[in-house]
């Protein structure tokens, strides 16, 4: 299948994006060794892309709201069936789909940014000032804008370069190799770095799964991508890794602001008195680092003097009444 298609929709939201700031007034020369109409032409190609997925993205909030909501069910059936894997799965699967519910769909906006990140990558793959003129046109672009973003530079290093180019492609691009090396080690960090928190601000709000599956992929989220990452990313052009870095930006904001307005469901402990109850709001607590504030102290009750019985009716006083004179002797 020919992916022709999405280079074109990414040229072209690229290279709108790139003219716009060109007519807004942002210069197309280097500043601070940047050329800032290139780069916030990247940067607002996430922004665009983030705004076609926002439906998305909310039902993938409340597919994993459902999946939440459904784990008493999935504690019941595995203690049900332990032992025979099979059955669980059949069971689960049939819960699912009487409930509506989709475990895959938490995955689902990623997936679908696969092939922008590809179609990106392979656009800014193929800048070199040295192609042939034929080459420069394709997907939409003219020679003149293949030209500007084949020497657009973040802080000198080409946004066409990457960690592990060779040398003959750094002389092709102009670019010094050790700058090229220190600005994408940078950025690779910070990708490596965004994308783990974006996975553990997520779970930090929902809680880990019960569902072994969701746990499992809970856990390649959260270490097995950011760790994949410090290889994959020396391929990176840097111009993907600014992509990257800005997507996972967005992602912390979107996903604070839709955790905030819609707080996940924590379910009950299943011991004491509140066993047995459904899914309730908790309050609003933690944080992208799980900071939970301080308890309020129990307010305790004022202290009130002790009651004093009155005496009975023609009781003798215990106590001889002060004042009364002491009896002579003698």
């Amino acid at each position: 299948m020919s992916l022709d298609w999405i280079y074109f929709a990414i040229s072209w939201i690229l290279l709108t994006w790139h003219s716009a700031w060109d007519a807004i007034g942002v210069s197309a020369d280097a500043v601070i060794g940047t050329n800032w109409s290139w780069i916030l032409a990247i940067i607002f190609l996430v922004v665009t892309v983030r705004v076609i997925l926002f439906p998305v993205f909310v039902k993938q909030i409340k597919s994993q709201r459902a999946m939440q909501a459904l784990q008493p069910k999935v504690k019941e059936l595995q203690e049900k069936h332990k032992g025979d894997r099979e059955t669980l799965q059949k069971e689960m699967m049939e819960l699912y789909r009487k409930e509506k519910a989709n475990p895959l769909m938490g995955c689902l906006p990623m997936f679908l940014q696969i092939p922008v990140f590809l179609g990106l990558f392979h656009v800014l793959r193929r800048l070199d000032p040295f192609k042939a003129e034929d080459k420069k046109t394709l997907y939409g672009w003219a020679v003149a804008q293949f030209d500007s973003a084949s020497h657009a530079k973040l802080f000198t290093a080409p946004i066409a370069g990457k960690f592990g180019s060779t040398a003959e492609e750094l002389a092709r691009l102009g670019a010094n190799g050790t700058t090229v090396k220190v600005i994408a080690g940078i950025l690779v960090l910070v990708m490596m770095g965004t994308t783990y928190l974006t996975s553990r601000q997520m779970i930090l709000k929902t809680g880990w799964a019960e569902d072994p599956q969701q746990r499992m992929v809970q856990r390649l989220m959260l270490y097995g991508i950011p760790l994949s990452l410090l290889v994959s990313g020396a391929i990176f052009p840097i111009g993907v890794i600014i992509y990257w870095v800005t997507n996972n930006l967005f992602t912390l904001g979107q996903q604070q602001w839709v955790l905030r307005k819609y707080p996940p469901l924590v379910t009950t402990p299943a011991k004491g008195a509140g066993a047995g109850r459904g899914p309730v709001q908790p309050a609003k607590s933690g944080g992208l680092f799980g900071r939970k504030a301080a308890p309020a102290p129990a307010k305790q009750a004022p202290a009130t003097a002790p009651k004093v019985a009155a005496p009975k009716p023609g009781a003798k006083p215990v106590n001889p009444k002060k004042g009364r004179p002491a009896k002579r002797q003698g």
